[in-house]
């Protein structure tokens, strides 16, 4: 399908005929690909175009998914830790050149916190590794003097009114140090949130959803943040008006890394970057196995955003997004053909 609509400029039927066919296609994507709940967006301007979620985010209780349905969002929580570690760029704490040992001295002495932000092997080249990005866990740590769960939260999350997220579901666990960070109201809110999670599900050998049981996990700069896509609109928003670091840092995060040996990669600092038919195209995934995943896209000359958060990890596991193509994504591919014109 290629409807080809330029949302900004379209006449509303365009826009409404637009949507409910791409509403159809991500519908039938989805239970395609087995996944029980799927929550959606996309924004435009700082703007909500639409927003809808599908099937069920809980099939024993049979509740329906919403736009405001949390969900755990795996790697994509680079995207956000990122975001921090560069204001403490934009501030003057720390440099793209800064070795990692600085703050994690086991670290490999020609790591750089700019190869880490970009997934770059020192030397030349490119690897997808959510296990050696934690170690911008203590860089934030040290830049901002709190544990990270509470950095998030401050820097971010509340600063963008998203209210449907939490830094880290283990922040309900007594005896958690992180919980000293928050006092009791936000603590109960965060509770309130944890409440309504999407539950995670697993396909059986014959493509039947079972529920899966998933440990409480705490925060770190790769992994462990719930949102909800409405939430993720906000953050989008505010990256593309620059109000979460600089225009030139965000343009530096936004564009491909290039290798000592000169060759473009396909990361940026905590994103992936890309072309699509001429177009820069920004995005970030998550993928949590037998349980959750995620998909955030941003098109930044048109300032248009898609999010994507399911139950199962039917976003991202069939898919090798880790090599930096997000195209081979079906659930990308519908979107970009239905609005790029």
């Amino acid at each position: 399908m290629a409807v080809g609509l330029a949302l900004v400029g379209g006449t509303a039927h365009a826009q409404n005929l637009a949507f409910s066919l791409f509403e159809r296609y991500l519908d039938s994507l989805r239970q395609q690909a087995g996944i029980p709940g799927l929550a959606a967006l996309v924004s435009q301007n700082g703007l909500t175009e639409w927003e809808r979620g599908f099937g069920q985010r809980s099939i024993e209780r049979n509740l329906p998914v919403l736009s405001d349905t949390p969900f755990p969002v795996g790697g994509l929580t680079q995207a956000f830790s990122s975001t921090l570690a560069l204001q403490c760029v934009d501030g003057g704490q720390a440099t793209l050149d800064d070795a990692v040992s600085r703050w994690v001295p086991s670290s490999a002495p020609d790591l750089t916190l700019g190869l880490l932000l970009s997934h770059g092997i020192p030397g030349d080249g490119f690897r997808y590794d959510a296990a050696r990005f934690t170690q911008l866990t203590p860089m934030i740590e040290d830049c901002f003097e709190r544990p990270i769960a509470n950095v998030v939260a401050t820097e971010i999350l509340d600063r963008l009114a998203m209210r449907a997220s939490v830094p880290g579901t283990d922040l309900m666990l007594q005896g958690n140090d992180a919980r000293a960070a928050f006092d009791a109201q936000v603590l109960s809110r965060y509770e309130g949130v944890l409440d309504q999670v999407a539950t995670a599900y697993r396909l059986d050998r014959a493509g039947r959803p079972v529920r899966v049981e998933q440990l409480p996990a705490g925060l770190n700069a790769s992994t462990g943040l719930v949102t909800s896509v409405r939430d993720l609109g906000r953050f989008a928003s505010a990256l593309d008006d620059d109000v979460l670091m600089s225009q030139a840092t965000r343009t530096l995060a936004w564009s491909s890394r290039v290798s000592a040996a000169g060759k473009p990669t396909p990361a940026g600092l905590g994103w992936f970057v890309q072309s699509y038919r001429g177009e820069p195209l920004v995005w970030q995934f998550g993928s949590l196995n037998d349980g959750y995943s995620s998909l955030l896209l941003m098109l930044p000359r048109r300032r248009l955003v898609f999010a994507l958060l399911a139950n199962t990890d039917g976003l991202s596991a069939p898919f090798a997004l880790a090599n930096g193509d997000a195209t081979v994504s079906p659930f990308a591919e519908l979107f970009l053909r239905t609005f790029l014109p």
